[in-house]
């Protein structure tokens, strides 16, 4: 009994090690992209997008949002959503086509950007989110490359496209 309970603790250590090492070995950063076609044009897509109080109407996870004051000219606000609380700030804004959010917190064992790009098309506008991610912690790192890096963005767009009358399938 008590050498099969060591045998067990061992096996876990060395787990506990390959992940860690593997961990260590990934990149902090990854860089992935997602692009949406919704039938709205330009302007209602970032009325909806930059309307940061009424996220909890069409985005299911966030359950409130807090404006917050300004941060170096920069607009700022709190999302309390099924997962935490997570503080943006943006870095970029050009209405209506571009504005980037960053994740203010440093607490977090992740951060990273989002770009928002929207332009015209012939059925209304075309999104596109790139994500500048980064995973700091070395064990999220290995459970980050098993699940997508993509499905906050595609469930994102999904929301978005559905808020504005249209759909999403994300590809790739």
């Amino acid at each position: 009994m008590l050498t099969w309970l060591l045998r067990i603790v061992i096996g876990l250590v060395v787990l506990v090690a390959i992940v860690l090492v593997v961990g260590y070995a990934l990149p902090k950063g990854h860089t992935a992209t997602r692009t949406a076609h919704v039938p709205q044009p330009p302007e209602l897509v970032w009325a909806t997008i930059t309307d940061f109080p009424n996220f909890p109407a069409w985005r299911k996870g966030v359950k409130s949002v807090e404006v917050l004051p300004t941060q170096n000219g920069q607009r700022s606000w709190r999302e309390t959503t099924s997962d935490g609380v997570i503080t943006y700030v943006t870095e970029a804004w050009d209405p209506p086509n571009h504005f980037v959010s960053r994740i203010a917190d440093k607490n977090l064992p992740y951060g990273g950007s989002w770009d928002y790009s929207i332009s015209p098309n012939a059925t209304g506008s075309t999104v596109t989110i790139t994500e500048q991610g980064e995973v700091y912690n070395p064990v999220f790192r290995v459970v980050s490359r098993f699940m997508s890096q993509t499905a906050t963005m595609d469930t994102y767009l999904a929301e978005l496209a559905g808020k504005l009358g249209g759909s999403y399938t994300p590809s790739g």
